[in-house]
């Protein structure tokens, strides 16, 4: 009779285990993966990038399309600005997950998908780079270098 109960407490143990473990599982499978990392700028790199190039509002963000990265910034000091408007400086997003290397894409009659030249404050500009196979995804950090200019650590944002 003792092992019968032993056997009956052991089984009806292992059950309760069994659905107690299986129900966060099953939430987990319904439930969307969000970005543990906040997509905005920290407050001294907003100052680092402000002081050193003369932007703010950095952004890079996943088109609708999903095909492309936008890069975006506002120009406050146009003369510490104009290296990124650089028209011989070549920009790169760098995806630090993927270890992918985006580019420019250059497209026949209209050129490169980027805004150049002689940058002027409170302008928002911006460049979009290809992202062919989806290999940055949002909520990825990403790199972005255009010559001298390197924001490192920046999280892409959903559409």
């Amino acid at each position: 009779m003792q092992k019968w109960r032993l056997f009956t407490s052991v089984l009806i143990c292992s059950v309760l285990a069994i659905t107690t473990l299986a129900q966060p599982v099953q939430a987990r499978g319904t439930a969307h993966k969000t970005s543990p990392y906040s997509p905005g700028v920290a407050d001294s790199a907003r100052s680092y990038y402000l002081s050193v190039w003369g932007i703010d509002n950095l952004l890079v963000r996943k088109t609708a399309s999903g095909n492309l990265i936008r890069f975006s910034y506002r120009v406050v000091d146009p003369v510490r600005a104009a290296a990124l408007g650089d028209n011989r400086a070549t920009p790169y997003l760098y995806g630090q997950r993927s270890r992918a290397v985006l580019q420019i894409p250059v497209m026949d009659k209209v050129g490169r998908l980027r805004q150049a030249g002689k940058p002027e404050a409170g302008k928002e500009y911006w460049m979009v780079f290809s992202n062919k196979g989806n290999l940055v995804k949002p909520g990825d950090r990403v790199n972005v270098m255009i010559g001298a200019f390197h924001a490192d650590g920046l999280v892409v944002e959903g559409s």
